[in-house]
């Protein structure tokens, strides 16, 4: 990132810290923000991750990362994916890592995917013109546990054959270490190291962005940018927080007076502490202690 010294007017490249550094260095492909840049309009990089993933030959047209999709309801819920890419049959494919197992919930796939299908047809065209839509999602642990590189998921009829309506959910095991093209692609995936990859076209995207002074800016300028959204969160969740506890602690307070209150107008009656306790089902002591209050006032 370039600032200008406001003395000199000089442009000057930023220093990150330490802790920016260090996070960058430790990024891997399974980093969504470092997997959204290498595969950014990189449609080699795009092709190898989709074919290997998918088995069958792809040509991609076009490929985003960081792409944003906006709900059309009001207040309704929008997405951000890491990378999106189109084939030249018009197929979609959404392609997310996931280090965190409680995200790779499957009604997170569900809503992907009927997020980027809401936008493959155009006003009048027909249903049976929707083309097939693919969400992978790369989880760093295996999220089924059932020692499997993939799991496709497909919809099918209680009788057994497939409901054949082009959806597709895939679930990848980043931790899958096989002797086999998968296997190559996911240490690739795990690769912190800007060499000994399987694939050049993964290698040079990473290099770009962890080496090349360019796009070390970039990512650094991310991490931190990152860094200080998250801070600010924090920071607005602690003060919700307060005066959320600050709420409860009025209401708590203002209970408190109003059975002070009545108990005090009942005591006044002479009426004794014990029936005061049953009527207002209150613990005999507090009804005591308030008891022994109103008489040192006196």
């Amino acid at each position: 990132m370039r600032k200008k010294n406001e003395s000199t007017g000089k442009v000057v490249e930023k220093r990150y810290s330490p802790r920016i550094n260090k996070i960058v260095d430790e990024m891997s492909l399974m980093s969504d923000e470092l997997m959204a840049r290498v595969f950014d309009e990189n449609i080699p990089a795009t092709t190898l991750l989709l074919e290997t993933i998918l088995q069958q030959k792809i040509e991609v047209s076009w490929t985003k990362g960081q792409f944003d999709m906006k709900n059309p309801l009001v207040k309704g819920r929008s997405i951000r994916l890491d990378v999106l890419a189109r084939d030249t049959n018009g197929r979609y494919f959404n392609c997310e890592v996931q280090r965190d197992s409680q995200k790779a919930d499957p009604k997170r796939a569900r809503f992907h995917s009927a997020m980027m299908d809401s936008r493959m047809l155009q006003e009048k065209q027909e249903f049976s013109e929707l083309k097939d839509g693919f969400v992978i999602i790369i989880t760093e642990k295996d999220y089924y546990h059932k020692n499997k590189p993939i799991y496709k998921v497909e919809r099918r009829l209680d009788s057994g054959e497939n409901f054949d309506d082009g959806s597709h959910i895939i679930y990848v095991n980043g931790s899958y270490d096989g002797d086999d093209d998968i296997g190559r692609l996911l240490s690739d995936m795990r690769n912190k190291d800007t060499e000994h990859f399987f694939h050049p076209e993964l290698e040079k995207g990473v290099r770009h962005f962890k080496i090349e002074k360019e796009g070390r800016q970039t990512m650094s300028e991310a991490v931190e940018k990152y860094a200080n959204e998250k801070a600010e969160e924090a920071k607005k969740k602690g003060i919700q927080k307060g005066i959320q506890k600050g709420i409860e602690q009025g209401i708590e307070q203002g209970i408190e007076q109003g059975i002070s209150i009545n108990v005090k107008k009942l005591l006044s009656k002479n009426m004794p502490a014990d029936e005061v306790a049953d009527l207002l089902d209150l613990n005999i002591e507090k009804v005591r202690s308030i008891e022994k209050e109103m008489l040192a006032a006196k």
